[in-house]
């Protein structure tokens, strides 16, 4: 009788349990890996918010009130695919009842997300300061050896 009791009691406790997130790859319908924290997304102009469905009036007035207004609901957030064997950075969006949205993050939202690097790179660094930072060794000087 307690074995039964005991079972009773571990499976309701496994029933309060979060589930896992549905999100699934949009080209394989694979369930997705995450391999990085959410990096919330901010708007910083009224057009943003009116896409979301803010109206007008409301839209700019929270911009005039604030600089910036957080978008609940949408990050970015870096995902793994099994299908593909990548890693890939998604715009997530999420809906009522654990419903997510992903698709591939476009680079207008790289300006409008918080602590996220962006893949392409900095435009205003140049080539050999790119290349030098992802140099696994660093040697210093002895770096510059066949520059002069």
């Amino acid at each position: 009788m307690t074995e039964e009791v005991e079972l009773q009691r571990r499976c309701a406790r496994n029933r309060k349990r979060s589930k896992r997130r549905s999100i699934y790859c949009p080209k394989h319908d694979c369930y997705l890996h995450s391999v990085s924290q959410k990096h919330p997304i901010y708007a910083d102009r009224a057009e943003q918010l009116q896409e979301r469905g803010l109206s007008r009036r409301y839209a700019l007035l929270a911009v005039s009130t604030r600089t910036t207004v957080m978008l609940s609901g949408e990050w970015l957030e870096a995902f793994w695919c099994d299908e593909c064997q990548s890693r890939e950075w998604y715009h997530v969006r999420r809906f009522e009842n654990n419903q997510y949205e992903v698709s591939i993050a476009p680079p207008e939202l790289w300006q409008q997300a918080t602590g996220v690097i962006n893949p392409q790179g900095n435009p205003s660094v140049g080539e050999f300061t790119q290349r030098q930072s992802r140099r696994v060794g660093f040697q210093g000087v002895k770096d510059f050896s066949s520059v002069g």
